[in-house]
């Protein structure tokens, strides 16, 4: 019984940081790269805004690391321990629990590749700007993984949101769940649209 109600703790914790606060976060990050739509001026502006924040380090760590560690680590956890059934039954949310699990794992690669290439360089003295964006992604091989990246975080965010929701006791009519999915599917559609649209402003 104890162990029961440690993983229903845990896996609510893990729902909590997927939309506070990481998913706040990708919705600012990705607001921020849509400034490059209106120009390098305009990306440069708003990157080093964000880069010459007071307490950076600190926030960066409890905000962002900690949360994406625990999230990333249980998420890996939950995906290669669930028991995916779509082929006995092929239900819709059956494929959104298997893509939620494939999207998740996705996105763990994505982000340690991206932190890499951004925050990492950032810290060795490269400095974060349109230009360099620009120069990365010219590679076409590139473009097309952050694409599938990105799609693939947002992705697991909304759809994340449904669980989110019924966890957490906000939905627990099969109406308001059904309400939960299109509000879900209208979040995935405008994130990736904002995510996709700053992507190719780079380009």
């Amino acid at each position: 019984m104890a162990s029961s109600d440690k993983s229903f703790a845990l896996r609510r914790l893990h729902s909590l940081l997927g939309v506070i606060p990481l998913g706040v976060f990708l919705i600012q990050h990705l607001v921020i790269n849509h400034f490059a739509v209106a120009g390098p001026e305009s990306f440069n502006k708003a990157s080093d805004f964000m880069w010459n924040l007071p307490f950076k380090i600190a926030l960066e760590t409890l905000v962002i690391y900690l949360p994406i560690l625990f999230h990333a680590i249980y998420g890996i956890f939950i995906a290669f321990t669930a028991k995916n059934n779509v082929q006995r039954y092929s239900t819709f949310r059956n494929w959104m629990f298997l893509l939620q699990r494939i999207t998740g794992v996705i996105a763990f690669i994505f982000i340690a590749v991206h932190v890499w290439q951004t925050r990492v360089q950032a810290a060795l003295g490269h400095h974060i700007n349109y230009d360099m964006m620009a120069d990365l992604f010219s590679n076409p091989i590139t473009l097309i993984l952050y694409v599938v990246g990105i799609v693939s975080v947002i992705f697991h965010f909304a759809n994340g949101l449904w669980s989110f929701a019924v966890s957490w006791g906000i939905t627990q009519s099969q109406k308001s769940q059904n309400a939960m999915a299109y509000v879900s599917l209208v979040v995935f559609i405008v994130v990736t649209f904002i995510g996709l649209r700053a992507l190719f402003a780079f380009v």
